[in-house]
């Protein structure tokens, strides 16, 4: 193939998950319009949830098939799914339809992101492909910045509901682009079967364990039937899954895959760096806003070092892979950066300024980066073409699933370390104040959520209202009383944000030490598919070590 068709296919791919990851940032900012054009705000998380279970879900479904039927046709389907769900959800008369409609996308979406990563693989021999993956990593560090700031500029200066109609241009151009390049690379399994039973259970698996952990602690408590009965319903499915898949000639995701000790090494680093990476992102800006204090556009863009970082160090980082050769050490100094960036991070406070904020984040960017495009990477290389989607979707399964998990887990210690300091919290003289002021009585419910109503700048506002129209005498003590408040519930949900990141970097400690167990399989300059067969099957069956497999490999070169 001509290294111009390559860069074209690379920037269609490149096109193509800008669009599937921009969708998942751009919509944020624009969903106070949406709810109050549609009036659903009861229904907003639904949003967001839709899209990650149509994604999730089909991530591994997608990754097989293509493997089975060629990645050109189901890559094009996905985006042209994908702008079909866009379409409908800028069309969008209700919150049900949207909620509808964003699950459309996101079945489109899980075919965009398995497959721009496989067909790097397709395209790429091992030695080349970890520069463009990083290069690709890099693009969601550019949606996470661009996206918030395009869905505010469309927001304000047009209607929400081209949020979702600019990703059609963007897509047309994706789809002639990949359409013109994208070589019809036949599959060489003979074995057509599909496992529609493995493909059934793996919903029925993936869908009540997702719902549950979004659920959990927020819609229902964890102890309530209704998510009880997901879990059991997901480890029921899960059991029946494996059993199924352990007797059908061609599965959904093979189960010999965890055999391999670079896939089982890279699924474990990806599940844990997922759990800590999604928690950090998520309560950065929480912090930026409730503590230091500022808007909320100001605390979405306060992730911007982060993520150029990110980018710089996923670029760096692929590079330096396509050079040398060699990636094991990159992984662990990567994830020793993630490691330490999420202890620096747990000794934020009151007192801590933007610019330490921002060098925080700059060291957790330059980990992450790092990181990134490596476990895809490994587990490509230890595996030949025939099975680039199967192993590409796993890893990408274990990654969103531990991205929920981990939201799940963090939020539940934010509130239970906030729940832990009410006690403290309500003997404060400001809380009967307050319910005074706002309820006309001396008693009322006072949870988490108030201390996270006081630290918002809005609310704040709104008290400082109410101050006003109280006796002049009393006014004072007020202002006095409030001030000590706020001082000490922001000490308060600093600590429950540092335990947080304490945790974090906990899982991350885990991750270090897997990924010192990652075999280090020699990337080679140009895919050779016999030498890549037999290497495969000498180091799945027999567990040989790089060195003999070396020898193996080139035995089997030489004999042929």
């Amino acid at each position: 193939m001509k290294q111009q068709s390559k860069w074209a296919i690379l920037s269609g791919v490149i096109l193509a998950m800008l669009l599937s990851s921009l969708d998942q940032t751009i919509v944020s900012t624009a969903m106070p319009t949406i709810v109050q054009e549609l009036n659903g705000l009861e229904h907003i998380s639904w949003v967001f949830t839709a899209y990650m279970l149509g994604s999730t879900v089909t991530v591994p479904i997608y990754g097989k098939l293509s493997d089975i039927f060629g990645r050109r046709g189901l890559y094009l389907l996905g985006i042209v799914i994908f702008l079909g769900g866009s379409v409908l959800c800028g069309l969008s008369q209700s919150m049900t339809q949207l909620i509808l409609f964003r699950a459309i996308q996101g079945i489109g979406g899980g075919a965009m992101m398995v497959n721009s990563f496989a067909i790097i693989g397709d395209v790429f021999p091992p030695a080349e492909r970890g520069k463009y993956q990083g290069m690709i990593g890099g693009v969601f560090g550019l949606s996470s910045i661009a996206g918030p700031l395009l869905g505010g500029w469309i927001t304000d200066n047009t209607s929400w509901r081209w949020v979702f109609y600019v990703n059609i241009p963007l897509g047309i151009i994706a789809i002639l682009v990949l359409a013109a390049n994208l070589p019809k690379i036949s599959s060489h399994i003979k074995d057509k079967t599909i496992d529609w039973l493995g493909a059934f259970f793996i919903i029925t698996t993936l869908v009540p364990l997702l719902l549950s952990l979004v659920w959990g602690g927020s819609v229902y408590q964890w102890v309530s039937w209704q998510i009880i009965a997901s879990l059991v319903l997901a480890f029921i499915s899960l059991f029946i899954f494996i059993a199924i898949e352990k007797r059908t000639r061609n599965p959904i995701l093979s189960l010999d895959l965890f055999k391999n000790k670079v896939f089982l090494v890279s699924v474990c680093a990806l599940f844990l760096t997922a759990m800590a990476m999604f928690g950090a992102i998520i309560y950065v800006p929480i912090f930026s806003q409730g503590v230091i204090g500022g808007s909320a556009t100001h605390a979405g863009l306060v992730l911007t070092p982060m993520m150029l970082s990110l980018v710089a160090a996923s670029t760096i980082s692929g590079q330096i892979i396509s050079r040398t050769g060699k990636y094991k050490s990159l992984a662990i100094l990567g994830t020793a950066i993630t490691v330490f960036a999420l202890f620096y991070f747990s000794t934020i406070g009151i007192d801590t300024s933007n610019t330490e904020l921002i060098i925080r984040m700059i060291f957790l960017g330059l980990g992450l980066g790092t990181t990134m495009p490596i476990f895809t990477l490994a587990v490509q290389s230890a595996f030949n073409k025939e099975r680039l989607g199967e192993v590409t979707a796993g890893s990408q399964l274990f990654r969103n699933v531990g991205g929920t998990v981990g939201t799940a887990i963090l939020g539940g210690i934010m509130n239970s370390r906030l729940t832990h300091h009410i006690g403290n919290l309500q003997n404060e003289p400001f809380v009967a104040q307050m319910q005074s002021l706002t309820t006309g009585k001396g008693e009322s419910h006072f949870d988490a959520s108030m201390i996270q109503s006081v630290l918002n700048s809005e609310s704040q506002q709104h008290l400082k209202a109410l101050f006003a129209n109280a006796p002049a005498a009393d006014q004072p003590a007020l202002i006095n009383n409030f001030n000590r408040f706020l001082l000490t519930a922001k000490n308060v949900y600093s600590d429950a944000i540092n335990s947080v990141f304490i945790t974090a970097g906990c899982l991350m400690v885990v991750a270090l030490i897997v990924v010192f167990f990652l075999p280090e399989v020699p990337l080679r300059k140009s895919d050779k598919p016999a030498l890549e067969e037999a290497g495969a099957l000498l180091e799945d069956e027999l567990g040989l070590d790089n060195v003999e497999l070396s020898k193996r490999q080139m035995m089997a070169g030489k004999t042929k």
